[in-house]
């Protein structure tokens, strides 16, 4: 059973989560095993060489991780977080999916696909949550 009867009421609890909310991140949509968040990038998300922070990527897939765990358990919290980078951003907006892979009594595993706006895959992440 989801935490949250409707995707406004998910967005307003989010709203708590000031670095993400700061940053730009959105949440876009809640799905029966998941959920979309992305942000319009801007000069805030780059790094020196003018590409996108690998720390801006990862704090993104967090937040979705969080937005799709919390909506199946909360709270759930991160434990353990592999992420790989597949490509250099060329758009304007990434957009990031999160897909419960498993659910368990007491841990569950998502995988997150960040893709850009122009469709180019940019980074996969593995979400090891803990159900408090």
């Amino acid at each position: 059973m989801a935490t949250f009867s409707t995707l406004q009421e998910a967005k307003s609890f989010f709203t708590n989560d000031h670095f993400a909310t700061d940053n730009g991140f959105t949440l876009e949509a809640l799905t029966e095993d998941g959920a979309v968040c992305a942000v319009n990038l801007s000069v805030r998300h780059q790094n020196a060489e003018g590409g996108v922070m690998g720390g801006a990527i990862l704090a993104l897939a967090d937040f979705t991780f969080a937005v799709a765990s919390v909506n199946a358990h909360r709270p759930t919290v991160a434990q353990q977080v592999s992420l790989s980078f597949l490509n250099a951003s060329k758009g304007t907006r990434l957009i990031s999916t999160a897909t419960c892979i498993k659910s368990g009594r007491s841990s569950c595993v998502y995988r997150i696909d960040i893709k850009d706006d122009l469709g180019k895959d940019i980074a996969q992440a593995m979400f090891t949550g803990f159900k408090l």
